[in-house]
């Protein structure tokens, strides 16, 4: 597939990085030229330097026969005019856009149509021709408020609409899991059924299966139908008290969507530092409680009975502060403290200091961009342990003559190596995978690659055969 990225940012360099070795043909936009050349020493793609809107450097860039543009630079407004320009100009298949500003996004419906709609419906007035909007914020608060919604959980995915559940957890001392074989897992839980994907210990990956043992600190990955994540986390665990009180600093887009989506089920306190902003806010929130302050005044949090606090999440636009509040935070008494961080650099460093979750905005929009990049029927991918590995959800189609899936047991399949399927959604049913499990023609696969690099096959094995219609 030919892209086109415009952007040489860490979303950008992140997502050249996950496609150059995928048999894509990648240009990577951006008027940095430092930037474009570093990415270019490491990297075998293209790099045009020049403004990513304007038609000569989209043209320079191969936007003539590209199959697909990205823009993610920093701004809003270059990347909508971009799609724009290889849409009227061009005639560009597929254009994806990162839009961040919330008076763009809130007015979705009517700025953005994608090139099918404008095709159906001549009427359409003008907007800008964005087949794919992806808005980091939301992102990012649909994701902290999973891990809200699961005390002890390091992440938390979803797929099938939200049937199936993907969730990674500490193994802990005391979990009953600890210490026995995962083929145990069946007489714990006789009436839950689960599938472990993938275990990481100290960083390394290990295959499961019937006779491996869990370690307490392993990194474990399950499957599970989303009725029943909790049940399966308190094998791994002691399992935690829901979280009631949560506290929130900083007011901006991710703080303000976060607050408004807790605040009906939880007590909120929210912590903005700019006056005028936290005056917005207490009125835009009808149950959260807002304080303008800052958030690593000792006295402040003290005050607000941060001992108290069941979780404590730092969301705003500076790392360091995020990561200096969090950890003060937890020093007072917090029971757990999550931090936005922008800085991939800083991510290690955030969880090798006490600090429970570090969130990479990055990530979330990767994985993102990913579902609308690969290729057969995917259509749902998401980016785990720093890029390393993926977790995506595949259809099924085709019949026994046309698919080399459908029609066969799960233990017939070719997978690649290290991957795992690890539950089949067929109509409102979930299925967690076994062995005798057969794929039917429709059916939402769910699988773990703990190496990505094997996406391709995966890709491939999906994909019927030129005899289907």
């Amino acid at each position: 597939m030919k892209i086109i990225i415009l952007g040489a940012g860490q979303v950008g360099g992140t997502l050249a990085e996950n496609l150059v070795g995928e048999n894509n043909d990648i240009t990577l936009v951006d008027n940095n030229s430092t930037k474009l050349q570093e990415i270019k020493d490491k990297y075998d793609l293209r790099v045009v330097f020049g403004h990513g809107a304007h038609p000569s450097v989209l043209r320079e860039a191969g936007a003539e026969d590209a199959d697909m543009l990205i823009a993610v630079t920093n701004s809003d407004e270059c990347n909508m005019a971009a799609c724009q320009t290889a849409y009227t100009m061009f005639g560009t298949p597929t254009k994806i856009a990162r839009i961040r500003s919330e008076n763009y996004i809130r007015c979705r419906d009517e700025l953005f149509h994608d090139s099918e709609s404008k095709q159906a419906d001549k009427g359409v007035r003008g907007g800008f021709m964005i087949d794919e909007l992806i808005a980091p914020e939301q992102l990012v608060t649909n994701y902290i408020s999973r891990l809200i919604e699961y005390p002890g959980a390091l992440q938390v995915v979803e797929f099938a609409e939200g049937k199936v559940s993907l969730v990674a957890v500490r193994a802990y001392y005391g979990g009953p899991l600890v210490g026995n074989a995962l083929s145990t897992l069946r007489e714990h839980m006789p009436s839950i059924d689960t599938r472990v994907a993938a275990i990481f210990r100290q960083g390394k990956a290990i295959m499961p299966r019937g006779t491996t043992i869990i370690e307490a600190d392993d990194e474990v990955f399950f499957v599970a139908d989303s009725r029943h994540v909790r049940a399966v986390m308190s094998e791994m665990q002691k399992l935690d008290n829901s979280y009631r009180k949560v506290m929130i600093a900083g007011g901006g887009n991710i703080g303000y969507g976060l607050a408004k989506k807790l605040e009906e089920r939880h007590s909120v306190k929210l912590i903005e530092r700019n006056t005028d902003r936290a005056t917005v806010l207490s009125e835009r929130l009808t149950e959260a409680t807002v304080f303008c302050g800052d958030a690593s005044d000792q006295e402040l949090l003290k005050e607000e009975q941060i001992d108290q606090t069941d979780v404590f999440v730092a969301v705003t636009n500076d790392d360091e502060a995020n990561i200096m509040a969090a950890l003060l935070a937890k020093r007072l008494g917090a029971r757990k403290v999550m931090v936005l961080i922008q800085r991939e650099a800083y991510v290690d460093l955030a969880q090798d200091a006490n600090i429970d979750i570090a969130i990479s905005p990055q990530q979330a929009t990767i994985s993102a961009l990913l579902t609308h990049i690969r290729q057969g029927d995917i259509c749902n991918v998401y980016s785990l342990r720093r890029g390393a590995a993926e977790a995506i959800e595949a259809i099924a189609h085709g019949d026994e003559n046309t698919s080399k899936v459908v029609g066969k047991q799960i233990s017939e399949l070719k997978l690649p190596p290290q991957t795992t399927i690890g539950a089949i959604v067929r109509d409102e049913e979930v299925l967690i995978a076994h062995d005798k499990t057969v794929i039917e023609a429709g059916d939402h696969v769910v699988m773990f690659l703990v190496k990505k690099e094997y996406i391709t096959d995966v890709e491939k094995l999906f994909q019927p055969s030129a005899l289907f219609f």
